[in-house]
């Protein structure tokens, strides 16, 4: 009797420490009771009902990421292509994760394809290529509009490769080296343009300053030359003056003028017309030379 005692003490014991659970951070337990439905445990101590309560779902409310293998999807000018999403997503409510679809991540998944499709079949190759962004947000605001009822909320979806044909691929490297070699040219063009603009500005500019320079010189040197006349000019008006405040007689007058005519003939003049004056003075000096000669003579 004692043992049965013992015994039913020891299962009791187990049933109530079975009976405890401690649900971690960041994680959610569904329990039902009897096939039902009962709660939702939260962070923290809970207690069931020993063979009555049961926890039937464990949820993780982490956020999760899905990358998804290439789906192929045909542009809305039927080129064919393929394109891998990656899609990040959290539970929200346990309960409706719990018992709102069969295989949540399997119904993900093709729920993304289908969209992923539709999509894609209203743009263009080109479109595809350059409008990802748009792309991402139609699909995570499609999806989040979806899973709702599951218990899901999609955070974001990302296109994380477009894989085109092999043959547009190619296409589109010749395409894009054309272009780079068309940019390459033009700015070679508008470097040889550049260069010859700044060389002809450049002799324009030498031009000018050569003659800017030859003008300054110019003007230097009828500045000196000028200065040089008017003290040629100062000279002999200095002279004159100094001349008449001298009060030379008629014979001194006669006699520089004697002396000027012989400059002027300097030997190099073939006919020099004298005036009667002067030879009048000739003459007398000529007289007075020969009657020294003859009394130094005797």
């Amino acid at each position: 009797m004692n043992n049965i005692v013992s015994i039913l003490i020891l299962l009791l014991i187990i049933l109530i420490v079975t009976s405890i659970r401690i649900v971690p951070q960041a994680n959610a337990y569904v329990v039902e009771r009897l096939g039902t439905f009962r709660e939702t445990w939260d962070v923290g101590l809970h207690f069931k009902i020993p063979l009555i309560d049961k926890i039937a779902s464990k949820v993780s409310l982490k956020e999760r990421v899905i990358d998804f293998d290439p789906q192929p999807v045909i542009t809305k000018d039927n080129v064919t292509m393929q394109i891998d999403t990656v899609v990040y997503y959290q539970i929200t409510d346990p309960k409706l994760y719990a018992y709102g679809v069969e295989n949540p991540l399997s119904a993900i998944e093709n729920l993304t394809a289908t969209t992923l499709r539709n999509i894609i079949g209203d743009l263009e190759l080109d479109e595809t290529l350059t409008s990802r962004d748009v792309i991402n947000t139609k699909m995570r605001s499609i999806l989040d509009e979806a899973t709702d009822k599951w218990g899901i909320k999609v955070n974001r979806v990302e296109v994380k490769n477009i894989l085109p044909p092999e043959d547009i691929q190619e296409a589109m490297e010749k395409q894009m080296r054309a272009e780079r070699e068309r940019r390459e040219s033009i700015l070679r063009a508008e470097g040889e343009k550049r260069a010859a603009i700044l060389i002809a500005e450049g002799k324009k500019e030498a031009v000018i300053l050569e003659a800017e320079a030859q003008k300054e010189s110019a003007v230097k040197e009828a500045e000196g030359q000028a200065e040089a006349i008017l003290k040629v000019q100062q000279a002999t008006a200095e002279g004159l003056k100094m001349l008449k405040g001298a009060a030379p007689d008629e014979a001194v007058i006669s006699l520089k003028s004697l002396e000027a005519f012989a400059k002027i003939a300097d030997g190099k003049a073939t006919k020099i017309i004298i005036p009667s004056e002067i030879q009048g003075l000739a003459g007398l000096a000529t007289s007075i030379s020969e009657i020294l000669k003859r009394n130094v003579e005797v």
